[in-house]
């Protein structure tokens, strides 16, 4: 197994996502296999653990604790520190993991702090180095030389000397890196990033690729994904490096939300990229023509090359593909040859339903919530966050059922509507023919950076997709809040959006869940609190009328910080079929996570959306600020 294979991570956007509540769970997400092929290491991302796997006896043989007495566990070895949004107790989350060639463990977390740990194959630390908010997918250089840290809400790439354990250079990328791999060779380090960096009026609004000259430690390109991409959440490699290959949500949004047959909505998107040249190749389907694959997330390729395996956290799958005949039929529409009926050139690829029909196997695993993915020998191994278990599917006995490894006891939902909600939110077998779950929209419950057609308000005013944080609190809801509250939001999109019926018990966990959001952080603070330059921001807050609508002491029954009055305004930004329309005035809570911003998207950040799209002083009397004030007031939006 080469390095690259040894350095496999979850392939996701981990990272503190905001939610509280008592880590009664495991939540499997990440794997890396050891060398020799024999252990393998998953993170337990709520119990704040390292399990240790032995793959030969099918068991967990130990594991590493993240919170322990003090001075006598992992947890304050590392130095993380736990907190809850409540005032409860959290452990710390592991974000990523990845084993060097000597076998040697790296593993991100520390969530705001943002920390990489170098372990022994004992668990033993070795070292550490405070890397950004929110460190995740840690990927090791075949040397062993490099660790590589993305810091997902500091949209930097961490360049770490393994042997120093010190940051040799911080590379800037787009939106939220998620998940990383190394072309061939190690020339190029290629970073995905969660979400698209575009105003939503842009023509084309998608997620980027950003790829790294690891020699010089610099942005060689950005590689756009098909316009629609958000989502993404895995990336991996082939043994050579030579193909990158990237799972994402592939949104169809310039159409209004009347219907999901053949993917009308959200398509399963498997991009493939050069990992030689950095060049985009071209995007598959991972669904068929009549059942979605919704939320692909962890891709990885068997040491041997031949298969290509793809985790589908919304369907509880696996996609096993033919790599070798995938690669024939992509090279066959370059050359404008007739692929299948609907593909006659590369261009048709995207929309193709029925491009891997005989070439690919999709398994349906026996859990929930597969993220997380590797292939040792003939087995390929998923992590299933909601059911507590490494899955097992077979590549050379096709008949044998898939089977799992316990990672610990049995889950029980039961009694937890928090985390029930959570898995339906997640959860693509709720919705007809399994196109989409809430999360395909809202990952983490946030936004996915395009504008949707909804039918709620009409047809032909496509507007911003919201961040649910607090929105039980901000009534009404929707951008023109023409829904009354949360709950119902909640049944509205099973019945309009995922275009089913279910019971109001599953509805009722969709609401414990979505009250149970907490904001995470914001990047802009300093030592947890406002920088002077924020500071200085809150009073021009209020000198600019900002606070008239958003109040900074509109606060929630538990003092939640919303800023905003709850009222609705015509402030002369509606277009077209919007104008002269009433908007609801939106919390700033998690502002700095949810570009781009008015209710169409057309303001890429804070400041464009202040200056440039506020001529007439409508949305605060910005006009005569000086430049100066206007990064004040910017910095201080952007610290909730």
């Amino acid at each position: 197994m080469n390095a690259a294979k040894r350095s496999v991570v979850c392939m996701l956007a981990a990272g503190w996502f905001g939610i509280a509540r008592a880590a009664t769970y495991l939540s499997p997400e990440c794997v890396a296999v050891a060398p020799g092929g024999t252990t393998m290491y998953v993170t337990a991302a709520t119990a704040g653990k390292v399990l240790v796997v032995d793959l030969a006896a099918a068991k967990v043989s130990g594991e590493w604790a993240l919170e322990e007495k003090p001075g006598s566990g992992f947890l304050s070895r590392l130095g993380f520190s736990p907190r809850s949004e409540t005032g409860g107790r959290e452990l710390g989350r592991p974000s990523g993991i990845a084993v060097a060639p000597d076998g040697t463990v790296y593993v991100t977390g520390g969530g705001v702090s943002g920390m990489l740990y170098k372990l022994d194959a004992g668990g033993k630390v070795l070292g550490k180095v405070k890397t950004g908010h929110s460190s995740v997918s840690p990927v090791v250089s075949a040397d062993g030389k490099t660790v590589y840290a993305l810091n997902r809400f500091a949209n930097a790439v961490v360049a770490v000397d393994a042997a120093l354990m010190n940051v040799r250079a911080r590379v800037p990328v787009l939106r939220q890196p998620v998940a990383a791999a190394l072309g061939a060779g190690g020339r190029f380090l290629f970073v995905a990033n969660h979400l698209p960096a575009c105003r939503a009026t842009d023509d084309v609004v998608a997620a980027a690729v950003s790829v790294i000259d690891t020699a010089s430690d610099t942005v060689v390109k950005h590689i756009p994904l098909p316009n629609g991409s958000t989502g993404v959440r895995g990336i991996g490699r082939s043994p050579d490096g030579r193909h990158i290959y990237v799972t994402h949500t592939f949104g169809r949004y310039q159409l209004p939300t009347t219907q999901l047959e053949r993917g009308w909505m959200n398509t399963a998107g498997l991009s493939v990229l050069n990992g030689e040249t950095g060049d985009y190749i071209n995007t598959a389907l991972l669904d068929d023509v009549d059942l979605g694959a919704a939320n692909p997330w962890g891709v990885t390729v068997s040491p041997d090359g031949k298969t290509l395996a793809v985790a589908h956290a919304g369907t509880h799958e696996l996609s096993l593909i033919d790599r070798g005949a995938f690669h024939a039929r992509l090279e066959r529409a370059a050359k404008s040859e007739k692929v299948t009926e609907v593909t006659k050139s590369a261009a048709d690829v995207p929309n193709d339903l029925s491009f891997l029909v005989t070439i690919r196997r999709r398994v349906r695993l026996d859990g929930n919530g597969p993220r997380g993915v590797a292939v040792v020998g003939g087995t390929v191994y998923a992590a299933l966050y909601f059911t507590d278990v490494l899955a097992t599917v077979s590549l050379t006995e096709q008949t044998v059922r898939p089977g799992v490894i316990a990672l610990g006891p049995a889950v029980d939902l039961s009694k937890d509507r928090v985390r029930r909600g959570e898995m339906y939110w997640n959860d693509g077998t709720l919705c007809f023919q399994q196109w989409q779950s809430c999360a395909s929209c809202h990952p983490d419950a946030r936004t996915d950076g395009l504008n949707w057609d909804l039918v709620n308000d009409g047809i032909g005013n496509p507007k911003q997709t919201k961040g649910l944080v607090y929105c039980h609190l901000t009534p009404p809801t929707m951008v023109t809040g023409i829904r009354p509250d949360m709950q119902a939001c909640n049944r509205k999109g099973l019945t309009h959006i995922q275009f089913v019926v279910r019971p109001e018990e599953d509805a009722l966990c969709l609401d414990a869940y979505t009250r149970s959001l907490k904001p995470v952080p914001s990047p802009y603070l300093v030592n947890g609190g406002l920088s002077e330059s924020a500071k200085k921001g809150a009073v021009i807050f209020t000198k600019a009328g900002c606070a008239e609508c958003h109040p900074p002491d509109a606060a929630g029954p538990d003092g939640e910080r919303l800023f905003t009055n709850l009222r609705k305004y015509n402030l002369g930004m509606g277009v077209g079929n919007e104008e002269g329309r009433e908007f609801d005035t939106p919390a700033l809570v998690e502002n700095w996570r949810s570009a781009p911003y008015l209710y169409d998207g057309r303001a890429l950040t804070v400041e464009e959306m202040l200056t440039t799209c506020n001529p007439a002083d409508g949305h605060g009397v910005t006009r005569n600020l000086k430049p100066g004030e206007i990064k004040a007031l910017v910095e201080y939006i952007l610290s909730f």
